[in-house]
């Protein structure tokens, strides 16, 4: 009886290390499967990996057809597990239950539900109805952590919103005189690049054009190797983007967001102008989100600066925070901090963050955490 219980437990061990490897393999899907989900797949058969993949760029195989696709024959009589459950309706490409049911696997291990109402457990019950074994809620945490854009995007039509910034140990973004670059070391940079191969959207304020004049696109390494770039968006109420902005220049899409209609905005024709009237002469961002949503952008990667950051804290809209801490200390009454806004006039109403990481990144700290929910 021992021994059958701890054949048990190495069993399930092996099992979960599967799941395991496709979650690593959901990580290569991150800023190229979008409208896609980024998901992982790896086929057993006695013991032995037969077959693995990952969901490719729209239009291209998803995970588990990749994956059936290296295991061939083996397929047969094998065990699949997969990250998410298996979609089961049409759109670029057929649905994945009727590949799995075809080839003739006779198990599935899914990590999650997919919340998308055009499945949202239709895959699994296809399957089951198949005759094939259906487990589920392996690693099922870290597979809604991996997921989390999507499961976000399918429940609410908004897409996951993470602030980033880089600031000294008392908070400020740049010196007196504006000067910014650069405030923490190499390996930060590195990071942000990677965050930005992986984010379907780069958003920045008008305010940090003018001053840095950046590119917002992912480079080097980090750059997504289907060459497709993150979605730029410019927050810019009264569209004072310079004409000869890099990231104008850049490839990819570049929406601007204004208050102005876009016939008044003068911008390249490959520039998308798009007015969300809000108060006080300000871009709507919830109307933003929401036209993002639409496209469909799932991630939306924030850069700054302070002004949109603090009116994103102000408003309720942001889901995730990644600050990298220099060892340095700017001071000044003018120095700006990397948050403005409103902000909190009682320390009841701050925003306090849960499952915080810190991290060493060379000199610099990094510190990241979701926002508790109000």
């Amino acid at each position: 009886m021992q021994q059958r219980a701890k054949f048990t437990r190495i069993l399930e061990r092996s099992k979960l290390s599967y799941m395991r490897r496709a979650l690593d393999l959901s990580n290569k899907a991150l800023g190229i499967s979008n409208p896609n989900p980024p998901v992982g797949a790896v086929i057993v058969k006695h013991g032995t990996v037969v077959g693995e993949g990952f969901t490719g760029a729209p239009g291209t195989f998803h995970a588990e057809k990749e994956a059936l696709k290296v295991a061939g024959n083996y397929a047969r009589g094998a065990s699949l597990h997969v990250t998410l459950e298996p979609c089961s309706h049409s759109g670029r490409t057929s649905p994945c239950v009727d590949s799995i049911i075809e080839a003739g696997i006779s198990e599935v291990h899914a990590s999650i539900i997919d919340p998308d109402s055009r499945v949202n457990g239709r895959g699994v019950e296809k399957l089951r109805a198949a005759g094939i074994k259906v487990y589920m809620g392996e690693l099922a945490d870290d597979s809604s952590k991996r997921m989390q854009a999507h499961i976000k995007l399918m429940k609410t039509g908004l897409p996951f919103v993470t602030v980033k910034f880089a600031a000294s140990l008392d908070g400020k973004i740049a010196t007196s005189s504006g000067e910014s670059q650069w405030i923490t070391g190499a390996e930060a940079r590195d990071i942000v690049h990677s965050m930005r191969g992986e984010t379907d959207s780069i958003m920045v304020g008008i305010g940090t054009v003018l001053a840095d004049n950046p590119r917002l696109t992912a480079r080097g390494e980090y750059s997504p190797v289907t060459g497709r770039q993150p979605v730029r968006v410019v927050v810019d109420s009264n569209c004072r983007t310079p004409l000869n902005s890099a990231l104008l220049f850049e490839p990819g899409q570049t929406v601007i967001a204004s208050n102005k209609s876009g016939s008044t905005c003068d911008m390249p024709s490959s520039v998308t102008v798009e007015r969300f009237p809000g108060s006080d002469g300000r871009v709507d961002l919830s109307g933003l989100l929401r036209y993002l949503g639409k496209i469909p952008i799932s991630s939306v990667l924030v850069e700054g600066g302070s002004r949109l950051t603090g009116a994103l804290f102000d408003e309720g809209l942001v889901d995730r925070v990644v600050a990298f801490l220099s060892p340095s200390i700017i001071g000044g009454m003018n120095s700006p901090s990397a948050v403005s806004g409103e902000g909190a006039s009682i320390i009841s109403d701050v925003i306090r963050l849960s499952d915080v990481e810190v991290t060493n990144v060379g000199d610099d700290l990094l510190v990241s955490g979701y926002c508790l929910a109000e």
